[in-house]
């Protein structure tokens, strides 16, 4: 298990452990078999259907072979050397270079590119991001994401149950004297801190992935370099021209869409592009052999 691996299970795990800590201060033994019933509900959800949620919320249209015939090849290529079947090919039209992946396994994934990143990458970059991509695909990152992210938005949903529970007196009952309520100040801080709580955990879950993705792209295309030049490229372009993206999608893209500027990095769903680049660019010829 690598490093990221292993970060991101212990993630998971305070992410997981969070919500049933939160459904047990808002109802003791019933809010904790709530929150269990609720985490399995929206996981299941998110497993099924978020690739379809993100590709229409995107506008990304599927090409055909015959439409894109050099980006369905190179994605075949690759797919074959990062060991997965060729996922279904979608462009974004976009002018701003980015790209994302999505599909709950690597039977069932999609790659979307922008019109963009078509036009200002290199035949080498691209296949850099692509590889970047398949390896979210490889690495079930997508589905990390997704659990992820539902777990986050369960804890929300039930931290504002919380609040309105403790306002009207709910924070003050007993649970057939096991205490599960709570104290009514106990309830509230509770409520306040873990929705931030779980939002700096999912952050930290989305950075720790797109290392990884990194490091397996470069492994796919034998160089990090490639990926590194078309990191930089693509930062700068989505400075001078930011994409028109839904906030709770950021995270799917190669490269943040949003800005994230300031103390808000502390709340980015990517790692800083330069300690990326940085990191690609140490690999020596040890790192990609196969």
């Amino acid at each position: 298990m690598s490093g990221n691996t292993f970060k991101t299970f212990i993630l998971l795990a305070g992410l997981t452990a969070l919500l049933l800590l939160i459904g047990q201060a808002l109802g003791g033994r019933s809010g904790l078999y709530i929150a269990l019933f609720m985490a399995f509900i929206m996981n299941m959800v998110a497993y099924w259907f978020s690739d379809r949620i993100a590709l229409a919320m995107s506008g990304a249209q599927e090409v055909s072979v015959h439409e894109a015939p050099d980006l369905h090849q190179t994605v075949e290529r690759l797919a074959v050397q990062a060991g997965i079947p060729k996922p279904r090919v979608y462009i974004i039209p976009q002018d701003t270079p980015n790209a994302f992946a999505t599909g709950r396994n690597p039977e069932h994934a999609a790659v979307a590119v922008t019109e963009g990143i078509l036009r200002i990458l290199k035949p080498a970059e691209l296949e850099g991001v692509l590889a970047h991509e398949l390896a979210h695909i490889r690495n079930r990152d997508i589905l990390i994401s997704s659990v992820a992210a539902v777990i986050a938005g369960a804890i929300s949903y039930l931290a504002h149950m919380a609040q309105w529970g403790a306002y009207m007196g709910m924070g003050r009952s007993d649970d057939e004297g096991e205490g599960g309520g709570g104290n009514l100040i106990a309830v509230l801080i509770m409520a306040v801190v873990a929705p931030l709580a779980a939002m700096l955990i999912q952050m930290a879950i989305s950075r720790s992935r797109e290392y990884q993705a990194d490091a397996t792209g470069a492994k796919i295309v034998g160089a990090g370099r490639p990926l590194a030049n078309a990191l930089l490229k693509m930062e700068e372009y989505n400075k001078q021209l930011p994409m028109r993206v839904n906030p709770a999608q950021a995270q799917m893209y190669i490269v943040n869409p949003l800005s994230a500027e300031g103390f808000t990095r502390l709340f980015s769903t990517h790692p800083p592009i330069q300690e990326r680049v940085a990191r690609l660019l140490a690999m020596g010829p040890g790192d990609f052999m196969r």
